[in-house]
């Protein structure tokens, strides 16, 4: 079973790359964040075509997400349990669903701004929902997955370079305490191996020549189940679709499974 992970960065202005990539590396299920789509406009037809359910979360601004699945698609769950609002909206940044007995979740974390803001404190609120999903729903008897944006890097290497996030968002101790919380509730990482690099980044920023560069971080991750854990085959990072003209800033990560 091939499961994968996206941040595309608008599903509009990334359908063809999306298409392409759907029929190059023909993943079982993808999860997708920050569609900057409604549910109803997002392109189920385009998908559909290659063999692709969708479950879809979105109100057509800035984020939104979704679970394609080839291997079956049942009991949807948009939203998290207890899942908080800001500025007295609860946002689509999470969508759960069941695809061939594993229960998948993708989630799109929010981005903090920066320590002390009021969209820091939603952000460890948010990523405390999600534990408490996690906790709900991780001890069924069935294979359990959370992947996606979570706009935080795990590690000090997991940056670039450490020094420039001084007072930043995404390196800070609360934040990476949280997905410790996630070990502690049984949750193991799947970490990519290198390819070009030694670090397996996702994310390099458009502006100042991040991606030639390598100036990147690795925030776009996959935990599962022990269980699950204990099958993954592979696990990369396609920095293939970060190159060229109309490209995500985020690559997509792909885990392999052998059940």
């Amino acid at each position: 079973m091939r499961i994968a992970t996206w941040n595309v960065n608008s599903v509009g202005a990334r359908l063809p790359r999306l298409t392409a990539w759907l029929q190059r590396v023909e993943p079982d299920v993808l999860c997708l964040q920050e569609l900057k789509c409604g549910a109803e406009a997002f392109p189920r037809a385009e998908v559909a075509e290659l063999g692709y359910d969708v479950a879809c979360h979105g109100d057509g601004r800035w984020n939104g997400v979704a679970v394609l699945s080839r291997v079956g698609l049942a009991e949807v769950t948009r939203g998290l349990v207890d899942e908080p609002a800001y500025e007295n909206a609860t946002q689509p940044r999470a969508v759960g669903a069941t695809c061939d007995g594993v229960r998948v979740w993708s989630v799109y974390v929010p981005n903090g701004r920066e320590p002390g803001h009021p969209h820091y404190t939603y952000k460890l609120r948010w990523l405390q929902a999600l534990h408490g999903t996690v906790a709900a729903e991780g001890g069924a008897d069935r294979p359990f997955a959370v992947l996606g944006d979570f706009n935080v890097a795990p590690t000090d290497e997991d940056v670039w370079d450490i020094s420039v996030f001084t007072d930043a968002t995404h390196v800070t101790g609360p934040e990476r305490e949280a997905l410790t919380a996630l070990t502690d509730a049984g949750l193991r990482e799947v970490v990519p191996r290198p390819l070009k690099y030694d670090r397996p980044y996702t994310y390099w920023d458009y502006r100042q020549l991040a991606f030639p560069k390598n100036k990147g971080m690795r925030i776009d991750l996959v935990y599962t189940d022990g269980t699950l854990a204990e099958t993954v085959t592979d696990a990369y990072v396609d920095r293939e679709e970060r190159k060229g003209k109309g490209a995500s800033d985020h690559a997509p990560v792909v885990v392999e499974f052998g059940r």
